[in-house]
């Protein structure tokens, strides 16, 4: 059911009417930044336009936005405290501040509204990570292996019972299904309920573009609302009942470390948002890029070891989180461009990671390279992706399982893009499994 009274409308128009009207003006007037979020090109293939970007200015001043796709400039906004994700602390207009409190005015809570951890600076974002970053420990997180494996292991089953010869959907049987799983075990989901958190987590990824238009955005804000609604009974069932589930410890948390309803409502929407969005779009791109470099796909299969970088090089190549803004908290000026307070400034981690500067022939796909870890697709300083560290096992052990299992996995139609612009990936892809291994 659509969300279609008055007070929709106005927060769309808030977050999304007015900017978009900013971009697509920007963009007939030529601005280049505008293309990216404009130009069906641009959407299909960025890295062009990354490259010219890049090669302009450290950092381009554009009506809207700032924009830079080097990666020393990324890397420096990612960690300077001069520059933060949300407004609060800085020096705005009254008529600014008033919009703002406006538009959050009976809004559900997203992965993008505060106090969800992407858009709340220190000292709350540092109280909430502490707690969080307890549950997410790299003991806890790698506890999680067997579980995973066991769950590729079935789904692989699945695959091989309907045959190698018949074409299925490669994201909606494997590439969606592994991180959906694992994250309903997290927050102490039923499995039964996959389909619905699917759902629900494609309306939470879609709140992170900028721009929607009002269509878009009330399907969203439908998703987040029906997923907020969902969650608060679920969060007094663990209360009650809780299980041995990671969400359950942050459920159970007393004293200065409990988490408000609020709180908990952003977290939960957040590591299904970000945690399971972004994970799928690495397992199907990775996918990808190993059927069309197959040399790659062969050393991986004579040389395992490789496994690791194998992903760092998947983040770095084709990163499924393309950018991230930064507000300037103060006035400053970086490399000739003065910003005021409240100067929101893009940087296109896309962009950062095929920088020429860092990586030796960026354009290669290569799962040797040896810093390929240097790419910024889990962002930086206080930032830092909490689920990082998650996803890089689950795209490793997912991957590995798959072609090991499929060897002569074939993509046999062609592949469709997500409609998302910050989170990059397919939807759907065909492929023939082939005889299993």
């Amino acid at each position: 059911m659509l969300l279609t009274g008055p007070a929709t409308t106005v927060r769309w128009a808030l977050k999304h009417g007015l900017i978009r009207h900013g971009v697509r003006r920007a963009a007939r007037a030529g601005d280049p930044v505008a293309a990216l979020q404009t130009d069906p090109a641009a959407r299909a293939d960025p890295y062009p336009l990354y490259r010219q970007l890049r090669e302009r200015a450290p950092l381009l001043a554009g009506p809207l936005v700032c924009t830079t796709a080097r990666h020393d400039v990324a890397t420096m906004l990612l960690r300077d405290d001069r520059f933060g994700v949300g407004f609060t602390g800085v020096q705005l207009p009254l008529g600014a501040v008033a919009l703002t409190r406006l538009a959050e005015w009976r809004a559900p809570i997203g992965p993008v509204d505060p106090p969800s951890l992407l858009a709340v600076d220190p000292p709350l974002h540092s109280r909430l990570r502490r707690v969080v970053a307890r549950v997410f420990t790299a003991r806890a997180v790698e506890a999680q292996r067997p579980r995973i494996e066991e769950r590729c292991a079935e789904l692989l089953d699945d695959l091989a019972a309907r045959g190698g010869d018949e074409p299925v959907d490669l994201v909606a049987r494997y590439a969606a299904l592994l991180p959906v799983t694992v994250i309903a075990e997290i927050l102490g989901v039923p499995l039964a309920m996959r389909q619905r958190f699917l759902r629900w987590g494609a309306a939470g990824a879609r709140t992170l573009d900028f721009g929607l238009s009002l269509r878009e955005y009330r399907h969203a804000e439908s998703g987040v609302r029906a997923l907020n609604g969902w969650l608060r009974g679920h969060f007094a069932r663990l209360r009650a009942e809780p299980g041995d589930d990671l969400f359950s410890r942050l459920v159970q948390l007393d004293g200065d470390d409990r988490l408000t309803g609020d709180e908990l409502l952003a977290t939960a929407g957040l590591v299904l948002a970000a945690g399971f969005e972004t994970t799928v779009n690495l397992l199907g791109t990775g996918a990808l890029l190993l059927h069309t470099h197959p040399e790659q796909r062969e050393l991986l299969a004579e040389e395992p070891r490789h496994w690791p970088t194998a992903v760092e090089e998947m983040l770095r190549y084709d990163s499924p989180v393309q950018t991230t803004v930064r507000i300037s908290r103060v006035a400053t000026e970086l490399h000739g461009v003065r910003l005021r307070p409240g100067t929101p400034v893009q940087v296109l981690l896309g962009g950062a990671n095929r920088d020429p500067a860092v990586f030796d022939d960026p354009e290669r796909f290569d799962i040797t390279r040896p810093n390929a870890r240097d790419h910024l697709s889990f962002s930086g300083g206080v930032h830092y992706c909490l689920g990082a560290a998650l996803a890089r096992l689950e795209a490793e052990i997912g991957l590995r399982a798959l072609f090991t299992r499929f060897p002569h996995l074939t993509v046999t139609g062609r592949p469709h893009r997500r409609p998302t612009r910050v989170l990059r990936g397919y939807d759907a892809i065909p492929v023939r499994l082939g005889p299993a291994a």
